[in-house]
């Protein structure tokens, strides 16, 4: 396996980035101002950034004043390929977080629920007919302490 190659940020998309993740409702403009390019520059730019992936931007919402009153993190036990059972969990709705792990489980998934019933519905009727899903462990969320997506770049 060859060692994956990172796309190099100059310092321009690097303090784009992290001005836009501070306030993604920034306007390109005050950008332009921070780092020294035109509107229209700082426009291409974010194009570049949102279509290569290397950023997104989106809404945050508070899942509680949507009507969400569920959230958990599920672990799932998985027998053969974990990179199958995980394509399968992610294509779920209700699934908005998905990751392969090398530790006590082998996929984790945050769900968000509407409340406990849509949670054992997804759990028992979704997740665990999927092939290759041993055993689930759920974490129900009592309370979000901390989230931020502001974690800068390299």
């Amino acid at each position: 396996m060859s060692p994956r190659k990172h796309p190099t940020l100059d310092e321009v998309s690097k303090t784009i980035i992290e001005l836009l993740q501070e306030d993604g409702r920034r306007s390109y403009s005050d950008i332009g101002r921070v780092v020294g390019l035109s509107e229209a520059a700082v426009r291409q730019r974010v194009q570049r950034l949102t279509e290569s992936g290397i950023m997104q931007i989106v809404a945050v919402t508070d899942p509680m004043q949507l009507g969400f009153h569920r959230q958990a993190m599920i672990g799932i036990r998985v027998s053969g390929d974990a990179r199958r059972v995980a394509e399968a969990v992610a294509e779920i709705e209700a699934i908005d977080y998905v990751v392969i792990t090398v530790g006590s489980f082998d996929v984790l998934a945050e769900v968000v629920c509407e409340d406990d019933e849509d949670l054992l519905a997804l759990i028992n009727d979704v997740i665990r007919p999927i092939d290759g899903v041993l055993s689930t462990e759920t974490f129900i969320y009592a309370k979000l302490q901390k989230q931020l997506y502001n974690w800068g770049t390299r």
